[in-house]
């Protein structure tokens, strides 16, 4: 072997041996404890030599033909296992350590002024655009965000342009949805927005903390898993992260430092001058990473992100968790979908009007189905007959499938057997409550035999009531939701009311009456985040102080992001009480089980009292009714 093939030889060793192992796991479940870490711990160690003897024997590599896009896929490469890391573990670390290796690429423009008639070259620009903006979108670096949909936009064409041959329609596409996901997103809309993650100093308030802190129930329970899943047909998504479970996402984790959203990467210098990385220079700040992280903070929950699975998936991914769970420790599930199949949001509203009382400018409650959004029920004196029981469920699967795609509120009993926080979000979400069902004289079994011999009504247990273990805490989304525009409530277009609510209530209650939210207002904005904190501080110490409080309630107040969600809820749950219709108004409204304590209910005065705060300062008291005001 001649002493110049060496280098080259050993590059590429290593470069299929790197490759090799990633093979292995680029396809490994995100979710569970122990899924391949050794198979991780490998690949790491190889593709970092990898990088380190391209970064020791750069001139030698180029010399003998080394081009600067190989050096980009490496290190898009190695962004891509950070990712696939943080998406397994939720470390902040991870993703940030994949933004560094991805903005490195883009700021040393490696696939620029590459072989621009190679084809293949450029679908590997085009899949580094795409994971980079996921990344970014992720870390809310918007201006990052904007930069790179432009460079996409302008490659897409040009690739058009170049291999008229080849069907770019697929990528279009691509840019379709992260260009519709960025124009509802409001942390692109209205960049000084409050982040969608906890922030210990926007979102810990100092006149409740004692209370928190000496709260203690029999049992702290842990918050550590949570799974996060939608499924809704044409909803606003980017690759295969939605709108509502983005944000969900985002809920559910710590923001460093409380200032990260506002933080913008500098120019990297040296010795006071700008570093030119379009030259050969291969170092990336590997400190960067630590940087942008705070250690001072706990671990992230994690987090399996599941996009459109079956019902056989999500019931997989949930077994695995639960066995996995840590004693004391509570598992967070979100479901997002509809309650029947092949759902499409049509533009059939109906006036929230009522004889109880009228209003300057009424508000509209949008149905988004163009049928009933359950099957056709018989009712007798409001009571459901037993034959329409199994008829609410979750759909998951796509237009035409069959029953397998039911997600039955009984599939989610099993869990039980472990403390669960279920968060359902749908416009059958009701179905996950005690029902009170009559038999019309036919049997259903043995059990139920004599009851329909005798036209009797029973109460069924579907989940609440019916756990295996201890009770399940559950919220459950209105069946349908209210807003002031009625082409507001395309869940398609804008993702979920409620889920907005749990994760960005401001913003919610704005979007709801259709207070425009910009950057020019952000002195109103502040102040109505003000009162927000203030409420929310008094609910928390009532929460802390009441002897009524459920156990299960009891035992995940002392976790920050689970007592988030729930004061949350109580915010949500008065708003709509305040705008709801006098007759039906059930299916606007959002539910808890078990019941929180009476003494934050919607008529309250220190709830109601907050609503009429906000809505006053806003100036749209004209879109709510207060029995008592």
């Amino acid at each position: 072997m001649a002493e110049d093939d060496v280098v080259p030889k050993t590059f590429r060793a290593l470069v299929e041996s790197a490759d090799r192992k990633f093979a292995r796991v680029r396809d490994f479940p995100s979710y569970g404890r122990a899924q391949g870490q050794h198979y991780f711990h490998k690949v790491f160690k190889s593709y970092m030599r990898l990088w380190k003897y391209q970064q020791e024997n750069r001139a030698q590599l180029v010399k003998a033909g080394l081009n600067r896009w190989e050096i980009g896929e490496i290190a898009g490469r190695i962004g891509q296992l950070y990712f696939g890391q943080y998406m397994r573990t939720s470390g902040a670390r991870f993703l940030v350590e994949s933004y560094v290796f991805y903005e490195a690429i883009l700021k040393r423009r490696y696939f620029e002024g590459g072989e621009v008639k190679d084809l293949r070259v450029r679908f590997k620009e085009l899949r580094f655009y795409a994971r980079f903006l996921l990344v970014s979108l992720i870390l809310n670096r918007t201006e990052i965000v904007k930069v790179v949909v432009e460079k996409l936009r302008a490659l897409v064409d040009d690739c058009k342009a170049n291999f008229r041959e080849t069907n770019f329609k697929e990528w279009k596409l691509v840019v379709q949805e992260i260009l519709c996901f960025i124009n509802i997103d409001t942390t692109f809309t209205i960049p000084s927005s409050r982040p969608f993650r906890y922030c210990a100093i926007l979102d810990s308030h100092p006149k409740s903390a004692s209370y928190v802190a000496r709260f203690h129930a029999k049992k702290i329970l842990k918050f550590r898993d949570a799974v996060v899943m939608s499924y809704h047909r044409n909803e606003v998504k980017f690759a295969e992260l939605t709108l509502d479970a983005y944000r969900m996402l985002q809920c559910l984790e710590w923001e460093p430092s409380g200032s990260f959203y506002q933080k913008h990467p500098a120019e990297p210098k040296e010795n006071g001058v700008a570093v030119d990385y379009s030259g050969a220079s291969g170092l990336i700040d590997m400190n960067l990473a630590a940087d942008m992280t705070d250690s001072t903070l706990p671990p992230n929950p994690r987090k399996a992100i599941l996009y459109r699975p079956s019902v056989t998936h999500l019931i997989a991914v949930m077994a695995t968790i639960c066995e996995e769970m840590p004693p004391e420790s509570i598992m967070l599930v979100y479901l997002s979908a509809s309650g029947k199949p092949g759902h499409i949001n049509a533009s059939q509203v109906e006036t929230s009007g009522g004889s109880r009382r009228t209003r300057k400018s009424m508000l509209v409650s949008h149905n988004s189905l163009e049928q009933n959004c359950s099957a056709p029920e018989s009712h007798v004196n409001g009571v459901k007959e037993y034959s329409d029981y199994y008829d609410n469920y979750l759909w998951l699967g796509p237009k035409g499938n069959g029953g397998s795609s039911n997600l039955y509120p009984g599939d989610i009993i099993p869990f039980t057997r472990r403390p669960l926080f279920l968060i359902i979000d749908s416009d059958s979400s009701h179905a996950f409550k005690a029902s009170v069902i009559t038999i019309f004289g036919r049997g259903v079994g043995s059990v139920t035999l004599l009851v329909a011999s005798l036209n009797l009504s029973l109460t069924v247990f579907v989940l609440h009531g019916a756990e295996r273990g201890e009770k399940a805490a559950l919220l459950l989304s209105p069946l349908k939701p209210f807003f002031k525009d009625p082409s507001a409530a395309d869940i398609s277009q804008n993702g979920s009311q409620f889920t907005f609510f749990l994760t960005a209530p401001l913003q919610a209650f704005c979007h709801m009456v259709g207070f425009p939210l910009s950057d020019n207002d952000m002195e109103v904005l502040d102040a109505a985040e003000s009162i927000l904190s203030t409420a929310f501080s008094k609910w928390e110490v009532i929460l802390c102080k009441s002897p009524s409080l459920d156990l299960i309630w009891a035992q995940v107040l002392s976790d920050p992001f689970l007592r988030r969600i729930i004061v949350r809820f109580i915010f949500c749950r008065a708003v709509l009480s305040a705008i709801s219709l006098e007759e039906g108004s059930d299916q606007f409204l959002p539910l808890c089980l078990p019941e929180l304590p009476n003494s934050l209910s919607p008529k309250t005065d220190v709830v109601q009292s907050s609503v009429i705060q906000l809505a006053d300062h806003l100036k749209v008291s004209h879109c709510f009714y207060f029995a008592d005001a």
